[in-house]
């Protein structure tokens, strides 16, 4: 489960910012996930549950920003989801290798006070 390494990277991380920031307690993480980035967000929240006792952060909640994969085709330049046609263009069937979204892995907002 590499949801267990990357919520350890993005605690620290977060830590880091909170504690430069003065902060005493973390109250929001929110991450941005996409829907190719290969992290299972239950994973991701399981990781989050069982890293944050003890820490700044045991209080904290965490949200996940899903992001659908998005392509487009520059052949006929429409948009489509990537998760109902993959990366063949549904307006004019050709193969489509422009991606607009769906790899997002970052830390989008912290709360802290």
């Amino acid at each position: 489960m590499h949801e267990v390494g990357i919520m350890q990277s993005a605690l620290k991380t977060t830590f880091n910012m909170a504690e430069n920031g003065q902060a005493s307690e973390i109250t929001k993480i929110v991450l941005q996930v996409g829907s190719l980035s290969s992290v299972v967000p239950e994973s991701l929240q399981s990781a989050f549950d069982s890293l944050v006792p003890h820490t700044m952060a045991a209080n904290a909640i965490l949200e996940i920003d899903w992001i659908e994969a998005k392509c487009h085709c520059t052949s006929c330049d429409s948009d489509f989801l990537f998760r109902d046609h993959g990366y063949i263009c549904p307006s004019c069937n050709r193969p489509v290798l422009a991606l607009l979204c769906g790899k997002e892995l970052n830390i989008k907002t912290i709360e802290w006070r």
